[in-house]
């Protein structure tokens, strides 16, 4: 999990979200509506965004699990991360992680998104407080970002 091994003993209908955040202190996965209609719970499993609120830990066993927490390195925010700082998307935040890590899936898939493809892929993330402009603006920074420096 974010690029570290974990051993962790669970009861079997425990999700993976509570699993995150009450067993690993992983706390940046929300729990929104407890029934995958609003992503705040969204992390990646292997590199795919998964609703942690509606997946049993079990079936995450083995697998390369990513949070929000994963995303910054050395102190360093990833470019998703300050993207949506410096365009102004993240108002309340609670939303934020699942847009995320939403976001770095879609980018890792799709690096050059247009403004309609970044909103037909955060479809299942609601925000209430920042709204969709800022988050669409932010993301499309970020793959600018992304796209400059693996061309430097």
């Amino acid at each position: 999990m974010n690029e570290e091994d974990f051993t962790l003993t669970v009861e079997s209908w425990t999700t993976l979200l509570e699993a995150l955040r009450s067993h690993l202190n992983l706390t940046g996965t929300k729990y929104g509506c407890g029934t995958g209609e609003c992503g705040a719970c969204t992390v990646l499993v292997d590199g795919k965004p998964i609703l942690a609120c509606m997946t049993l830990a079990v079936a995450a066993n083995g697998k390369e699990i990513m949070t929000v927490e994963g995303l910054a390195r050395n102190d360093i925010l990833h470019p998703i991360q300050q993207a949506f700082i410096e365009h102004g998307a993240i108002q309340c935040g609670f939303c934020t992680p699942g847009f995320m890590m939403t976001v770095k899936a879609m980018l890792d898939e799709k690096p050059d998104p247009t403004e309609e493809e970044v909103r037909e892929y955060v479809k299942g993330n609601l925000c209430r407080c920042a709204g969709y402009a800022k988050i669409a603006m932010a993301v499309l920074a970020a793959a600018a970002e992304k796209r400059s420096k693996r061309q430097s």
